[in-house]
């Protein structure tokens, strides 16, 4: 029987994978076991505990951040996938959106406000580049409103407790004006 073949990153020892992640802006080297969760390599080994842990299902959105500008749950993503891409966090987050969600009561709790701003951003961008939702009426339609709807729709990966969702939509059709 040949011998399995390895990846040359990969330390024996103790099965981890060194990568380098872009986070913020800053380079960050960290030896992790290769099913580690984007997650829980920005939590448990860099300390950024802004991204919460909701559900670890993809469910909530409570992980949401931002890689190379596209809203991603954290938790359903392997870090070692992440290699050379810029991701952000909200400690990496200095954007309207901020001040508008305490103007419009959109955080209550906090817990899931960093997923929802980082989702926010990322859904805007989406918007600005013409991509249709579900709630889009002609998907093939330019110059799209962004209405209630539209945004409630596009903001639906991002569960919040509190229920501060018309505050949330609030801040986020006042940041799109």
């Amino acid at each position: 029987m040949a011998p399995m073949r390895t990846s040359p990153l990969v330390n024996r020892r103790n099965d981890t994978v060194e990568i380098e992640l872009r986070i913020n802006g800053s380079a960050q080297k960290l030896d992790v076991a290769p099913q580690v969760s984007l997650l829980d390599a920005l939590r448990e080994y860099l300390g950024l505990t802004g991204t919460k842990k909701g559900c670890d299902q993809g469910a909530c959105g409570a992980c949401t951040v931002l890689v190379d500008g596209r809203r991603i749950n954290a938790c359903l993503t392997l870090a070692v996938q992440y290699q050379g891409r810029e991701i952000t966090t909200i400690e990496g987050v200095d954007h309207p959106l901020q001040a508008a969600f305490v103007r419009t009561d959109g955080f209550q709790c906090g817990y899931c406000t960093p997923g929802q701003i980082c989702s926010a951003i990322g859904m805007l961008a989406e918007y600005r580049e013409g991509a249709p939702s579900a709630a889009t009426e002609h998907l093939a339609a330019t110059g799209l409103e962004l209405d209630e709807a539209e945004i409630r729709e596009r903001m639906s990966g991002n569960l919040c407790r509190c229920g501060a969702y018309n505050g949330i939509v609030s801040a986020i059709k006042e940041v799109a004006k």
